[in-house]
């Protein structure tokens, strides 16, 4: 059973910086996509940041050249590092995984479903 745990969240003022983690466990299959996702109160869910098995990386335009998404295999670990945060940023950040070629499929695929997607963690962004 795979399981994706997330940390990092927290309280910043605009125009800083975290750094979310996502501890992965349980998978059989190396050719996932990973990838973090956001929903902020009355907000639709919106896919942020996606990685491909490969490396290959996609980004919302919201947060291009703000954002980075990595992964560390050895430590079964992504992250998300987010800079130049803004209140709009403001949100809980999910950790997802499935099984797509492509990391642009995955996110808007992945952002149109409704299950439970778990704890989360969550980003507060003051002006």
């Amino acid at each position: 059973q795979v399981q994706l745990v997330e940390s990092g969240g927290g309280s910043v003022q605009a125009g800083g910086s975290l750094r979310l983690s996502c501890t992965a466990s349980g998978f059989t299959d190396s050719s996932v996509c990973m990838g973090w996702f956001r929903q902020a109160p009355g907000k639709e869910r919106e896919g942020v940041a996606g990685i491909a098995f490969d490396g290959r990386t996609t980004y919302a335009d919201s947060v291009k050249g703000r954002f980075s998404i990595s992964n560390d295999n050895a430590k079964n670990t992504l992250y998300l590092q987010m800079n130049s945060l803004k209140p709009e940023d403001t949100a809980m950040y999910y950790c997802l995984a499935d099984l797509y070629n492509s990391p642009e499929t995955f996110l808007e695929a992945t952002s149109q479903r409704n299950d439970d997607w778990g704890q989360g963690t969550q980003v507060t962004v003051s002006s």
